[in-house]
């Protein structure tokens, strides 16, 4: 990490989003910066570009995750949680706790690869209760809540809305607003999802309309941050965008990319 501020240097933030079990560049995502942004979605539960990595394929095989990526991708959302039914049937284990071991052993090393200090907010594939068992004393995790870094109010809103993919972190659209109006008026406004522009959410190798927040295209327009910060939809048809005064930025697909998104001021 970069040392600290001193004299007229400027600050530099380094920002995540989508880590999905890319633990080996997260150690390095940090260098040459005063703080490391992670927004969220540590696990992976399921690579849509190799069915051969994640927990869904540790415990069923790359020929069945061809299935249910097959499945998802034409939207057939109620097949899909049949057959995954069907196999948890077939092996005989108990699903929450089979999907909560295999986590535990990913956020384990996620968490022990970010540097400090790190200011990180939840995904919504994410499971928010086992944080706090894995967030050393160099990691702030943030919901609903701000944070001073360099002289700038950084507000953060984690986890997604709603979606027929029942993802671990999905809220109403109602608690995910009451998260936005406590952070209030901020220089960068840290959320996973984006605001609710087409252009934002769309998603053009998936291609679907994945869900982005009006409250917080609303709240953009309002309180005019400097900077809006997200990720969740890996392959935008735009990745940046200005709303009013707000840079809208789409910070990468770390899991593929590697690298983070650098903001200086």
């Amino acid at each position: 990490m970069a040392a600290t501020r001193g004299g007229n240097r400027r600050a530099r933030v380094h920002v995540v989003s989508d880590v999905h079990g890319n633990a080996r560049d997260l150690a390095r995502a940090g260098e040459g910066a005063d703080a490391l942004v992670c927004l969220g979605d540590l696990v992976l539960f399921l690579d849509y570009a190799d069915h051969s990595r994640g927990i869904f394929p540790d415990l069923f095989g790359a020929e069945n995750a061809d299935r249910i990526v097959e499945l998802r991708t034409a939207r057939r959302f109620d097949e899909a949680r049949e057959f995954q039914r069907r196999l948890w049937a077939g092996i005989g284990m108990d699903k929450a706790a089979a999907i909560e071991t295999a986590v535990r052993k990913q956020y384990a090393e996620m968490f022990a690869a970010f540097p400090t200090p790190t200011y990180a907010t939840y995904g919504n594939v994410d499971m928010p209760p086992l944080w706090r068992e894995y967030a050393g004393p160099g990691t702030t995790v943030l919901d609903g809540q701000r944070a001073e870094i360099g002289g700038w109010t950084f507000g953060f809103v984690g986890g997604g809305l709603r979606t027929p993919m029942r993802t671990p972190y999905e809220i109403g659209d109602e608690e995910y607003a009451a998260k936005i109006e406590a952070v209030g008026e901020v220089d960068v406004l840290c959320t996973h999802i984006p605001p609710e522009v087409p252009e934002l959410v769309y998603d053009t190798v998936a291609r679907r309309f994945e869900r982005g927040s009006r409250a917080l295209l609303d709240a953009i327009r309002r309180t005019r941050p400097r900077y809006a910060l997200f990720g969740h939809v890996h392959q935008p048809l735009v990745r940046r965008m200005r709303i009013g005064a707000t840079e809208c930025v789409n910070v990468g697909h770390f899991a593929s990319s590697g690298r983070p998104w650098a903001l200086e001021w």
